[in-house]
C-alpha cells in the first residue's frame, strides 16, 4: 500500500499550468527590477494582496502544520528521500498536517510519508518556467507566484520545521525561520535538521559564529539536529502539545458569511 502511486489530478498536467508559469518570471524579474512605472507597481501590490488573501483562505482550516523543506533534486532511491518520507508518515501519525513546498525531491518525500498513511499533505508550490509542478502526493495545492508571499504560507501554518538537505532555497527557509525566531517575530517553534553528515560543516560555521559572538548559544542550541526521524517527531510532538497548548480538539469551522460555504473547496482537505 506504502508504494501505491497515486493517480495525478489531470489539472496538474494540463496546458494550463505552462502557460501561467511562463508569464509569471518575467513579471516578478521585472518586480525586482527597481523602480518600476507607478501603473505597474501598482498592479503588481494588487496581484500580491490577493495571492496572500488566497493562501489564507485556503489555509485557514488546515489545522496545525509542520513543514518539511528540503532539495528538489533527490530520487525514491535516494536515503534522504526515504528519510524524508519516513518523517512525513511519522508528522502524520502525531496528527499534524505536513506542509512542503509541493514539488519533487524531499518535498515529494515528506507528502508521499502522509498519504502512506492516510495523513493530510499539502503543497506551496512556486510557478517557474522550467521547474517544479506540484508533486502527485498532495491532497491540495497552491500555487505562488511570488517567493516571498509563498515562504510567509510556508511559516505562518506550522508549529515546527524539519529541515532536510537542500541547496540555497532551503538554506533560504533554514535561516529565514531561525531569523524569525531570534528576533522574537514567531515563537521559538523546532527547528530540525536532518542528515547530520550533511549539516556537519554548517553546524562547524554556526559554531563559530557563537565564538565570534555574532550569534548567541542559545540560538545554536535551539536546533534539533538527527539521523532519527521517530526520534525528531517525538520530541515536535510534545513540544506543540505542552509549551503550544495544541490538541486534537475541534476544527475551525467555515464561515458562510465570508463566503466560505461556496464551492466547498475545503472538502478536498479533510478525511
Amino acid at each position: 500500500m506504502a508504494d501505491q502511486a497515486i493517480e495525478p489530478d489531470p489539472a496538474k498536467l494540463s496546458g494550463e499550468w505552462e502557460r501561467r508559469a511562463g508569464e509569471a518570471a518575467p513579471e516578478a524579474k521585472r518586480f525586482l527590477q527597481g523602480p518600476q512605472p507607478r501603473k505597474f507597481e501598482f498592479r503588481q501590490a494588487w496581484k500580491v494582496f490577493w495571492e496572500m488573501v488566497y493562501g489564507f483562505r485556503k489555509l485557514h482550516f488546515v489545522g496545525p502544520c509542520v513543514t518539511v523543506f528540503g532539495s528538489a533534486r533527490f530520487d525514491e532511491h535516494h536515503r534522504y528521500y526515504k528519510m524524508a518520507r519516513e518523517v512525513g508518515r511519522y508528522l502524520a501519525e502525531s496528527g499534524f498536517t505536513v506542509m512542503t513546498g509541493g514539488g519533487p525531491g524531499i518535498m515529494e518525500a515528506a507528502n508521499r510519508g502522509a498519504k502512506d498513511v492516510g495523513g493530510r499533505s499539502l503543497g506551496c508550490n512556486i510557478v517557474l518556467p522550467q521547474e517544479q509542478k506540484p508533486n502527485q502526493f498532495v491532497d491540495s495545492w497552491i500555487d505562488f507566484k511570488y517567493f516571498f508571499v509563498r515562504k510567509l504560507m510556508l511559516v505562518k501554518y506550522s508549529y515546527a520545521f524539519v529541515v532536510c538537505p537542500g541547496g540555497f532555497g532551503t538554506l533560504d527557509e533554514l535561516f529565514e525561520v531561525a531569523t524569525l525566531i531570534q528576533t522574537g517575530k514567531v515563537e521559538q517553534f523546532p527547528v530540525a535538521l536532518m542528515g547530520t553528515d550533511y549539516w556537519r560543516p554548517l553546524l562547524d560555521q554556526l559554531r563559530l559564529m557563537v565564538a565570534e559572538k555574532t550569534i548567541d548559544p542559545h540560538d545554536l542550541d535551539q536546533l534539533i539536529v538527527s539521523d532519527q526521524p521517530g526520534e525528531v517527531v517525538s520530541g515536535i510532538t510534545d513540544t506543540a502539545m505542552k509549551r503550544f497548548g495544541l490538541t486534537y480538539g475541534p476544527k475551525v469551522q467555515p464561515k458562510w458569511w465570508l463566503g466560505e460555504w461556496f464551492g466547498r473547496w475545503w472538502n478536498r482537505l479533510s478525511f
